[in-house]
């Protein structure tokens, strides 16, 4: 495997959640890219080691420049390229939409990894109080989905992109959330499922 010398960024991934949420920020900002599957190269699981001592994907690959945790990745397009921008310009509320950020990964991210990496060999009971433990941390915060288009703001943007990746996989993770209580999320789900971004980043 070889680091593009081109301009076009290259990455590797497969069909997880974090693939999905570089891809899907990647068409939001309109940043032509290259992708290789790593079900379709089945030489780059052996090469993944060599440069991510993580063996983890995705993997971000730019000229020179190798990344392989998606925050970082994303600061770096959004500090790149300059369009599209999915964090606010302010400082103030760039600072208080990373917290954000954090906290989602924090709360719900975790959970759902949990659920969605290590499913085959994760404990019973471990699934079964990460999923009671997601369940009802969406179900609270559900009416939030009411007041914007998107995740506590009027634009797209980075924590939407994370969000939505998790919560089209609800499903595989054995959550079903109640209707009556999670109208304003569903209608949210239903937005960011149908962007045309979205439907291609799954594709």
């Amino acid at each position: 495997m070889l680091t593009p010398t081109s301009n076009t960024p290259l990455i590797y991934a497969d069909d997880g959640y974090l693939s999905h949420q570089l891809r899907l920020v990647l068409l939001e900002k309109k940043i032509e890219f290259s992708e290789t599957n790593i079900r379709d190269d089945e030489d780059f699981a052996e090469d993944l080691p060599d440069i991510n001592p993580y063996n983890t994907l995705p993997v971000f690959i730019h000229r020179e420049l190798i990344l392989y945790n998606n925050r970082i990745i994303f600061e770096y397009l959004e500090e790149r390229y300059h369009q599209n921008k999915l964090l606010p310009e302010n400082p103030i509320e760039k600072a208080q939409y990373r917290q954000l950020w954090w906290r989602i990964e924090k709360d719900w991210i975790k959970l759902a990894d949990t659920l969605l990496t290590h499913k085959d060999t994760l404990d019973v009971n471990q699934a079964n109080i990460a999923r009671k433990q997601l369940t009802e941390s969406l179900v609270t915060i559900a009416p939030l989905f009411a007041h914007k288009a998107f995740f506590l703001s009027d634009t797209m943007g980075v924590c939407d992109c994370i969000l939505s990746s998790i919560l089209y996989r609800l499903k595989p993770m054995g959550i079903e959330l109640p209707l009556h209580l999670c109208r304003p999320l569903y209608q949210y789900m239903e937005r960011m499922f149908n962007r045309p971004t979205f439907k291609t980043s799954l594709k």
